[in-house]
């Protein structure tokens, strides 16, 4: 594999890319030059290296970069493994297509390097059929001797393993959609909440899940105790728990039941969206919950992105991951979810001290499936052609790679001033490289200075354009 990654032309044709242009060795940068990689909101351009700057002297700048000015230790970006991405990689590729397209997205350069991703505790609404690790006809209770990973073995876990290998350094996050029906108020993995007396059980469930997948090669570094907790879907799993019961089930019950687990899972609150801020506060409040909680989830679907600060600000000690956002049919890919997500997710969230940012779906087909309930109208960050195979990649793709492929694992958000026309973050890698992503979605060029201590380069960026800058 590493002598693929030497010839990107080869690798291209692996993995199904359509030239070899947009993927060019990437970057270390230089002391004398500035690398550039641009994509242009309408498509035309997608993540290409353009000429390299000349690194000059001068102290007039427009973006002025401090990296003694350090912030938050970067984890990574990337998408989660859902059901139906692991079925569409695992069924609908030949074994060379997709060992390329697993390469692509997870490996090191020319890959996207891809160093975070998140999987479903049983089944989403991205699900052939809804199911839990511990389903029980009977309804009946009383432990998890019936717990099994059989429903995870086929797709899933062989699809995280695969992308272990193209990154072993990739941190893995979980999160239940629901608890096994029988420990619910429903009685079913749809709607209600979860049994009083079912708090033991279901951190018992969790500490399973952990210590299972880590027995089949896949490491759990983060777990959310419920995905969108504030939410009762109506025809997938889910399952309603209040801030309360969370600090409960985090404080008494699955916090002590995961300290004791053989990994050292740590759990983020709320994994929801930005609009209820109220709700991860009341839970970091709870002296026992926040004993245990490593930091605050957050989704796009509701809110601002600046409600991360504002949260963290009130519990500095606690980590900011964005964990969920997916892009649709109710949006035009090019030109309006590219620039969202790269104002948002790619710039925003790293700007307001997420240290790890996710997309929804890694894979999805034509259909925006395979789906039972839900959402119908989704787009994965590559589309997987349920009949061809072929791999279209989409916006989402494009966002992501101006920041995964570039920003490494153990880089720190530094501060970078930007002229209110711009969006722009700014990084320093392990190794010393600055890299530095602007966006510029205005109908006109954009032409600035960026300047480091008396040294820099100029610039003109195209309308409705991101382009990242790699230099040391």
């Amino acid at each position: 594999m590493k002598q693929l990654f030497r010839n990107s032309c080869l690798f291209a044709a692996i993995v199904l890319a359509a030239g070899c242009a947009a993927i060019r060795l990437s970057p270390a940068g230089s002391a004398t030059n500035a690398e550039v990689w641009l994509t242009k909101a309408d498509g035309s351009v997608r993540l290409e290296r353009q000429e390299d700057l000349p690194l000059s002297k001068g102290a007039a700048g427009d973006i002025y970069i401090d990296a003694g000015k350090r912030r938050q230790e970067i984890v990574g970006f990337g998408a989660a493994i859902t059901d139906a991405s692991a079925i569409l990689i695992q069924t609908k590729l030949s074994p060379a297509a997709r060992d390329g397209l697993i390469a692509e997205l997870f490996g090191p350069s020319p890959g996207l390097n891809f160093s975070f991703t998140r999987f479903p505790i049983g089944a989403s609404d991205f699900s052939p059929a809804h199911y839990s690790l511990d389903d029980r006809p009977d309804g009946s209770g009383g432990g998890s001797s019936r717990f099994s990973l059989d429903p995870a073995r086929e797709y899933l876990i062989p699809t995280l393993r695969k992308a272990l290998d193209a990154n072993p350094h990739l941190t893995i996050m979980a999160s239940p959609w629901s608890a096994p029906g029988w420990m619910k108020t429903s009685g079913a993995l749809i709607k209600g909440t979860m049994r009083d007396d079912a708090f033991g059980d279901f951190a018992a469930y969790l500490r399973l899940t952990v210590d299972g997948f880590a027995d089949e090669g896949v490491p759990v570094h983060y777990i959310s105790i419920q995905n969108e907790p504030d939410f009762e879907p109506a025809n997938y799993p889910g399952m309603r728990l209040s801030a309360g019961q969370r600090a409960r089930l985090i404080g008494d019950h699955v916090g002590p039941a995961l300290a004791t687990a053989r990994g050292r899972t740590k759990i983020l609150e709320w994994d929801h969206n930005w609009d209820q801020p109220s709700q991860p506060m009341a839970v970091l409040t709870d002296s026992e919950a926040a004993r245990y909680t490593a930091g605050v989830a957050w989704h796009c679907y509701g809110g601002d992105v600046s409600v991360q600060s504002e949260v963290r600000a009130l519990f500095p000690d606690k980590d900011v991951f964005f964990t969920e956002c997916s892009s649709g049919g109710w949006s035009a890919p090019w030109p309006d979810s590219f620039l969202w997500i790269m104002r948002n997710i790619v710039i925003g969230a790293a700007n307001n001290w997420s240290r790890g940012a996710l997309m929804w779906n890694l894979a999805l087909d034509e259909t925006s499936g395979p789906h039972l309930g839900g959402c119908g109208n989704c787009r994965g960050v590559v589309t997987i052609d349920g009949k061809t195979g072929a791999v279209t990649r989409n916006p989402e793709y494009y966002a992501l790679a101006h920041a995964s492929r570039f920003v490494v694992k153990g880089a720190r958000w530094i501060s970078s001033s930007c002229p209110a026309s711009l969006s722009c973050a700014a990084f320093r890698n392990p190794d010393g490289a600055r890299v530095l992503i602007v966006l510029n979605e205005s109908e006109r060029e954009a032409r600035f200075r960026v300047r480091e201590n008396g040294r820099g380069f100029d610039y003109a960026l195209a309308p409705a354009a991101a382009s990242t800058f790699v230099w040391r």
